[in-house]
Order: structure tokens, then C-alpha cells, then sequence
């Protein structure tokens, strides 16, 4: 083996060695560990639903506020009450039609 071809074998080695380096890295990166980038797609993915979670119950929770603030009326109650449970007066008769 002559110097030359020795020479350009140790280049090729070394130049191999920083490939593996990065490969490894790239790796451990990407799939490995608490901080990998699965982990945060995965982390993007739950905050994402759990701020539409949040979304949802505050639309619900201010739907329950709005009927409460109606329903702190005796009419709007009265009426709530004839609606839902069906509640009549003594001398009514109730109706009920199935559409």
C-alpha cells in the first residue's frame, strides 16, 4: 500500500466517521427522548384539542349564563316551565302535538 492510497482511505474514514456522527444524531433527534420531534407533534396535536375542549365549554358556559340571565324573569321562567316540564295552570288543559 503506497502512501497515497493510504492517504486517501484515512480521508474516506474520517469523512465517515462525521456521516455516522450525524446519522446518530439525526436519530436520537428525531425519535428519542422526552424532547424529540415526535414528542412535539404529539404536544401540538393535544393542544390543539384541548383548546378546542376549551372553546366548546366556554360557548356552553355562556349559553347557561345567558338562559340564567332569562330565566331570572318570572314570565321567561313561567314560560320555561310551561315548555320543558310540561307545567300548566289548574284550569288549563295541555295539548301535546308530535311533530
Amino acid at each position: 500500500m503506497t502512501f497515497s492510497e493510504w492517504w486517501t482511505e484515512m480521508k474516506v474514514k474520517k469523512w465517515l466517521k462525521y456521516v455516522i456522527t450525524l446519522v446518530v444524531f439525526l436519530i436520537v433527534y428525531l425519535f428519542i427522548g422526552d424532547q424529540s420531534l415526535l414528542q412535539f407533534a404529539r404536544r401540538g396535536r393535544e393542544i390543539r384539542h384541548l383548546e378546542q375542549q376549551r372553546d366548546m365549554y366556554r360557548e356552553g358556559s355562556e349559553n347557561a349564563q345567558r338562559e340564567l340571565r332569562t330565566l331570572s324573569h318570572p314570565d321567561s321562567l313561567e314560560r320555561f316551565a310551561r315548555e320543558h316540564y310540561y307545567m300548566h295552570a289548574p284550569d288549563e288543559d295541555i295539548y301535546l302535538i308530535d311533530n
